[in-house]
Formats: structure tokens, C-alpha cells, sequence
């Protein structure tokens, strides 16, 4: 994808176009297109996390770890879904493991240097802080209704 197609994708995103013009420039700037394998991870627990992903297409399983047998799988991400928030607060390693259900295109965001900006423009922080707190709650309700269902039976 080249980057002016990026930057429309990500200008047009359900959830970024909230952002004014210059943080998606600058997010543009930190975005690069990847292809992803189908069962290939994107990232894993307790791994430095220092990137997030949008799924421009395919399926990402959002997985728990087990000590014995097959991940306890909590959530499906579908196209324009963001994948990832723990790039944003210490100590920036991965909650969760995440894998590819099918062959997935993503766009990966430098996360550490998203971060930095952040710290240098409280404005920016503030707005990525707000659109990944959502994200967060998302991620973490899906957790525990997954868990209900599994150890309820």
C-alpha cells in the first residue's frame, strides 16, 4: 500500500478519523502495511509490546496463554479492528497473545515512538489515551465474559 492510500485508509478509519489531521499524519508516518501468515502470531505474552495493529483484513484471535493445552481463545478481530494498547503503558509488554485465524493484512504503528510524541504533545496523548481506554475496556470485557463461559460450562 503505498502512503497516500495509508493515509486515507487510516484518515477514513472508523475509529481514527475522530483525530485531527496532524496526529494522522503523524500516525501515518509511524504505519507500515504488514502480511501475515495464517497461525502466525502477531505478538506474545509477556513479550516487549512496542507496536499496535489495525486488521485491514482477515481474523486475528485475541488468546490467554494455558499452562497445559490448547490458549483459551476470548475474542475475533475483524477488518478495521485496532489490535494492541499495551505499547502504551509500563511496562509495555503484551497482556495477551494474539494470532492470525486466517492469512490478515495488518498496518503496524510504531508504538514507542507514537509514545514519545505523546509525551512531547499532551494534546495527542490525551486523544490516543481516550481512543485506547475504550479499546482497553473492550478487550478486558471480552476477557471476562469468555472466562464466565468457560469455567460456567
Amino acid at each position: 500500500m503505498t502512503a497516500s492510500a495509508l493515509a486515507t485508509y487510516l484518515a477514513h478509519h472508523p475509529v481514527l478519523k475522530a483525530l485531527p489531521s496532524e496526529h494522522i499524519a503523524l500516525i501515518v508516518s509511524f504505519a507500515s502495511e504488514q502480511q501475515i501468515p495464517a497461525q502466525r502470531r502477531i505478538f506474545e505474552h509477556d513479550k516487549d509490546a512496542d507496536a499496535f495493529y489495525i486488521v485491514r483484513s482477515g481474523k486475528v484471535t485475541i488468546e490467554v496463554p494455558s499452562l497445559g493445552g490448547e490458549p483459551l481463545s476470548i475474542q475475533t478481530l475483524g477488518p478495521d479492528s485496532i489490535l494492541g494498547w499495551s505499547w502504551l503503558l509500563p511496562p509495555y509488554r503484551w497482556l495477551f497473545d494474539a494470532r492470525a485465524a486466517v492469512a490478515t493484512t495488518v498496518v503496524t504503528v510504531d508504538g514507542k515512538r507514537l509514545r514519545d510524541e505523546c509525551e512531547r504533545d499532551p494534546r495527542l496523548g490525551y486523544q490516543i489515551l481516550k481512543l485506547f481506554a475504550a479499546l482497553m475496556a473492550e478487550r478486558l470485557n471480552a476477557a471476562r465474559i469468555t472466562a464466565m463461559r468457560h469455567y460456567t460450562g
